[in-house]
Order: C-alpha cells, then structure tokens, then sequence
C-alpha cells in the first residue's frame, strides 16, 4: 500500500492518497475545498491539485473518507464524486449526533436532514471495510466531536484530529458534542492500545516554531512524548489541563461555513431563483 500526502497551506490540512500499488484501487481521505469568507468566494487549487496527483498516480477511486465534520476547512467530496462517480462517500455513523446538535444551533431544523443519508455509507464501530483490493477497520475514537473515526490500515492509522504531532498534542474538544473525557479515551484506551509500531497520521499540522511539515508518528513516540497525552497520564490530568486550555481557543476561522457545508456531506447551499448561495451566520449578543 502507498500513500501520497498534499498540505494545504492554508487550513494546515493534510488530504491523503491511499492506493494499492498493484491494482491502483485508491481511497481519498479528508479533501479540502478552498473557500474566501470575506469575498463568500469558492475556489478549486486544493482540489485541481488533488485530481492532478489521482490522474498521475493513475488511481482508481474506489471511496471517499472523512475522519469527522470539520471545522477549519470545507470538504471537496460533492466535487471529488461528480469527477469520479463510482466512489463512495463514508463517514462515522455518529454524523447523525453532529447533524443533530449542529441544525438545533444553526436553526436549521427544518432544512437539513439529521439521518446521515447525505452520505453513501455509514460505518460502524470494528466495520472491516473494503474499496476494491483496499482493507481497512473502522475505529470509533470520539472527543474532538461526537463522530470522529479512525481509519486502520494495517499498521498505518489515520486519526483526523484525535491527535496531532506530538509537539502540538491532540485536538480541541470544545465544540458542541465534544468531550476531553471521550477524547482520553479514545487515546488513552483504544488508540495507544494498538501495536507501537503503528504509524499514526494525522489531518492537520500546524508547524509550532516554524518547523517543517510533519504528519506521521509512530504510536510509540505518540505515548513517550505527546505534550498533552502520554501513556502515563492520567484522566483527571489531562481533562483538567485540555478544558483550560481549549477556553483560550478562539473559534476556527471558518467553523460557521465549514460546519453547514461538511454536516450537509459536503453539499454547498442549493442556489436561488438567480442562481445564489447563502450561509447562515448566527448572531449573538454579549
């Protein structure tokens, strides 16, 4: 099996390419779709490059996967399917939870159906899924949101944002849904529980200090030295220090359209009589 990684430089979000070097048949994982909030602009770089390096590799896409709904970046997978149309569309089965919470706080309750069945498939918990000659197993590993899930390949696993690089620790778990408790778990008692020999990839890097691009760690090094979730500590420790932490956290720059688009499986807005999209922007008062 190979991988092929694109960064986007922007959102720090990492997309891969999983292929079978033998037959071809390949999975994308976690694409990106570039958006302008300030101009409400959609743009295709991320994807263009992304279907260069597909046609390149000569790649049969056989599915599409999202670790999670994010929030930092739009999906390209509506985009991805209409380019390859024989791929499937899989995400976590706890999207429904997301789509849930996500329509009561967007007041869109009306407008969004809550089932998942925007998407091609839902995976289960310990699923064994196959694209073609491709295997993996699904691992449910909730905390960032309610409906993260892990992706194992073998000994390669790609987490979304359950962890980063151990230099910047794991994800944020102050969305609506979302858990420091679940998180440790998921962890703490399901991912380090795997062989340390696994290689852990992630979905975004964000450079502390400047340093380059990094975005594979070994469960080992994850347990020795990640500055938030090592083997050693504890629980209390760790829900303590990450609910703190994730206070200080301003919002992602594009949770309000990245979170109406991606729980929607990536589908943009319907247009209007003369052909326009909109977003719901929430207003609070403080």
């Amino acid at each position: 099996m190979k991988i092929k990684h694109l960064f986007d430089p922007i959102t720090s979000t990492l997309t891969y390419i999983v292929y079978d070097e033998a037959t071809k048949d390949g999975i994308i994982i976690d694409p990106v779709l570039d958006y302008e909030p300030a101009g409400g602009k959609v743009f295709k770089d991320s994807f263009d490059k992304l279907c260069k390096e597909v046609e390149s590799l000569k790649v049969h896409v056989k599915m599409i996967l999202e670790t999670h709904t994010h929030a930092d970046h739009l999906s390209s997978s509506q985009f991805l399917k209409e380019k390859f149309p024989d791929a499937c569309l899989a995400i976590g089965e706890n999207i429904c939870f997301v789509q849930k919470k996500m329509a009561t706080f967007l007041g869109m309750e009306n407008s969004l159906k809550q089932d998942g069945s925007q998407f091609d498939r839902l995976l289960k918990e310990n699923e064994v899924v196959r694209a073609g000659s491709i295997q993996f197993k699904v691992l449910f590993t909730p905390g960032h949101t309610p409906a993260c899930a892990s992706y194992l390949f073998g000994k390669i696993l790609f987490v979304g944002d359950a962890l980063f690089m151990p230099d910047y620790g794991t994800g944020r778990c102050d969305f609506p849904g979302g858990s420091a408790k679940d998180l440790y778990h998921s962890v703490h008692e399901k991912i380090y529980k795997l062989s340390e020999d696994v290689e852990i990839y992630t979905c975004h890097d964000y450079q502390p200090g400047g340093r380059e691009l990094r975005f594979k760690a070994s469960i080992k090094e994850q347990k020795e030295i990640n500055i938030h979730l090592q083997e050693t500590t504890s629980e209390k420790e760790f829900v303590e220090k990450k609910e703190a932490r994730d206070k200080t956290l301003p919002p992602p720059r594009l949770l309000l359209p990245s979170i109406q688009v991606n729980i929607n499986a990536g589908k943009l807005p319907e247009k209007d009589k003369i052909g326009r999209r909109f977003l719901k922007i929430p207003f609070f008062e403080v």
